[in-house]
């Protein structure tokens, strides 16, 4: 069931909602800090980082939970454009070009009406980011500071002549990130979602096992492969004995030209640090392409399709019933 959510003057009613909280509790958990991070608009600020969405020359629309959700958040992020009026932008060749730029400035010396104190937020560290399509801000004590370009943006052209104060520069601003700027996936699923590589492996010393979980990792360089093997290393390079190992492949994924790179290390590792070894995926493809890479290599590969499988072959490595996994 989804949930449809009105706007206007309906603002905070809703269709198929699979939870109702009443006002009250809802700023409750807003006040309380329950909030780990809001994304919010960005119409109007100024050097100090304070923002203005509420009031507009005569106009007042009004702060509504806006107050209370952004200075209450842990974190806070204010988006929108540069500037307003006429703005019109094109990404191409994986750059931003402005086409015609925007007649109202929205960074401001002093902004008319504030709605968010960015000297509170600064006072309790409260983490703020700016976030327009050419440039990101960062709150800091002395003020929005200009951390980060967008890639074919001149910074003093189409930045710093567009607005009303200074922002603090602290060397050269970084580029925003590429993948902004080009027409396919951002892979932002896998990356939120991606286990460090330092915490894909553990080592049990009750049991001597060694279990490494590459679960959903995409090995794409050489680099990817070095890390791996300083990781391994680094676990099992102190210990003075041969370990056990079970690794975890279930949708993992490596481009064909690293496979060979990749091989050559497990080879290298299997000999200086497991007893046996045994691995396991869902994917067929993946069980045939990678096993038959370790076995170019003189590797036992011992992929299976289950944890279970492969935890019950590793038992009769373990009990001498079987030949070492190298």
């Amino acid at each position: 069931m989804s949930c449809a959510p009105a706007s206007g003057l309906h603002s905070s009613a809703a269709a198929n909602a699979q939870a109702i909280v009443d006002g009250p509790y809802q700023f409750d958990f807003y006040d309380g800090g329950g909030l780990d991070m809001t994304f919010l608009g960005l119409a109007q600020a100024d050097a100090q980082g304070n923002l203005n969405v509420s009031k507009f020359g005569p106009k007042l629309a009004g702060a509504g939970g806006f107050i209370n959700i952004s200075q209450n958040a842990k974190k806070a992020v204010f988006i929108g454009s540069f500037n307003a009026g006429r703005l019109k932008l094109k990404i191409e060749n994986g750059k931003l070009q402005i086409i015609e730029d925007g007649t109202v400035a929205k960074f401001v010396r002093e902004v008319e009406h504030r709605t968010f104190s960015g000297a509170h937020a600064a006072a309790r560290g409260q983490p703020v980011l700016y976030i327009t399509e050419r440039c990101v801000f960062t709150l800091t004590p002395q003020g929005l500071e200009l951390t980060e370009v967008a890639p074919g943006t001149d910074v003093a052209r189409d930045i710093l002549a567009k607005m009303d104060f200074e922002p603090i520069i602290r060397g050269e601003p970084k580029l925003m990130d590429a993948r902004i700027f080009r027409d396919q996936p951002m892979q932002l699923r896998r990356q939120l979602l991606a286990v460090p590589l330092e915490r894909r492996f553990s080592y049990d010393a009750q049991q001597n096992l060694f279990f490494i979980n590459f679960e959903g990792l995409a090995v794409n360089s050489r680099a990817d492969v070095a890390a791996i093997q300083a990781q391994v290393e680094a676990h099992l390079g102190a210990l003075g004995k041969r370990v056990f190992a079970i690794v975890n492949y279930d949708n993992f994924t490596i481009l064909p030209d690293v496979l060979d790179a990749y091989s050559e290390v497990v080879q290298g590792l299997n000999e200086r640090f497991y007893s046996g070894v045994t691995r396991y995926t869902t994917s067929s493809f993946l069980r045939a392409k990678l096993g038959d890479a370790l076995e170019q290599r003189a590797v036992a590969p011992y992929i299976h399709e289950s944890s279970e499988e492969a935890l019950a072959h590793l038992r009769e490595i373990e009990s001498g019933t079987t030949g070492r996994g190298k």
